[in-house]
């Protein structure tokens, strides 16, 4: 983690335009508050996700702070010096929470002060989610936080409908995780949200993350064994990946994998938390926003090409998975040549 001393804390500096690409306009600021008893990985995954995000022609998709009240923080084994305070984060698009080793330490009073004067969305990455709620912000939202405190965080804001099983939760403007490695599954679906797949798989790729966790996945799966050797599911993924465009049913997929369509759904909720058939969906949605957005053939040729048997089943799923329909996607993300 690169710090600098602190001195007088700054500024923001003034905001760079992003010019010649699709996502003209300021560069996207993200704050991430540091704190006394920050947990240090919390602190470092937005900085390592939102810090490796390139757009497509190189440039940084976000500007990232570190921000402590008078620029300075005590992380345990990390002693954290910034330039920039709290009062930073107000001018931020993106306030980061990360959580706190004891969550029933007090919670600083500038802290509070900091995430309720912030106008961006606000981001809380396991145990941070106790210092949003504190705040009020997520009275009557749905919200998640590491599995082992989400009881107490019910107990103590019964306001906040608090599920205790999800990766993350997006509530549009508010967006809660659960622990560890958690945040980065909500930081790189914060990525793909702001610019699109392509973005958020090459950055996945960088922090040699899997893209494809989704925030309804649950933390654990309780009260199963873990995978006997050779039991893997990785090959049949690595197939099912190269072979998005087959019309392959549930008995294709169990015949390829030397299984009993029942076993082989069985293996998939104990390893991927999901269907085979759903999780070859979202594959196939994922592989078509790529599309959408690096290249320009038609709708309905994409959907064809990953695999949808119609028009209409390649715009239901999509816009399950999305949130809008193919066409509304391209044009939030249209295709250009980065040359």
């Amino acid at each position: 983690m690169s710090v600098r001393r602190a001195g007088a804390t700054e500024k923001w500096p003034p905001r760079r335009l992003s010019t010649g690409s699709r996502h003209n306009g300021p560069v996207h600021r993200v704050a991430i508050l540091a704190y006394d008893g920050v947990v240090p990985f919390d602190l470092s995954v937005p900085i390592e996700v939102f810090g490796r995000a390139t757009l497509a022609d190189g440039r940084p998709a976000y500007e990232v702070r570190i921000c402590a009240h008078a620029g300075e923080a005590d992380a345990g084994l990390i002693d954290i010096r910034t330039p920039y305070g709290l009062d930073a984060a107000a001018e931020a698009d993106t306030v980061v929470i990360p959580g706190t080793s004891d969550i029933d330490g007090p919670i600083p009073a500038k802290l509070i002060t900091a995430i309720t004067a912030a106008r961006g969305r606000r981001v809380s990455i396991c145990t941070g989610a106790f210092a949003l709620a504190a705040t009020g912000l997520l009275d009557g939202r749905r919200a998640t936080t590491h599995w082992a405190a989400a009881a107490e965080l019910a107990r103590r804001h019964p306001a906040v409908d608090v599920d205790p099983a999800a990766l993350f939760v997006d509530e549009g403007d508010m967006l809660t995780s659960a622990g560890a490695a958690a945040g980065l599954d909500l930081c790189l679906h914060i990525v793909r949200r702001d610019h699109g797949a392509a973005v958020a798989v090459r950055t996945a790729r960088a922090s040699v993350m899997p893209l494809e966790r989704a925030g309804g996945q649950a933390q654990f799966i309780t009260h199963e064994p873990a995978a006997p050797a050779g039991a893997s599911l990785q090959p049949l993924l690595t197939w099912l990946t190269g072979n998005l465009h087959a019309h392959l049913t549930l008995a294709d997929i169990a015949q390829r994998a030397a299984m009993s369509p029942r076993s082989l759904s069985r293996h998939f909720h104990r390893q991927i938390g999901t269907t085979p058939l759903r999780w070859l969906s979202r594959q196939r949605v994922r592989r078509a926003q790529q599309l959408l957005e690096e290249t320009d053939q038609p709708v309905e040729q994409i959907g064809e090409q990953v695999g949808f048997t119609s028009p209409t089943a390649f715009r239901e799923s999509f816009r399950q998975i999305v949130g809008s329909s193919p066409r509304d996607y391209r044009r939030a993300f249209p295709h250009v040549d980065p040359r």
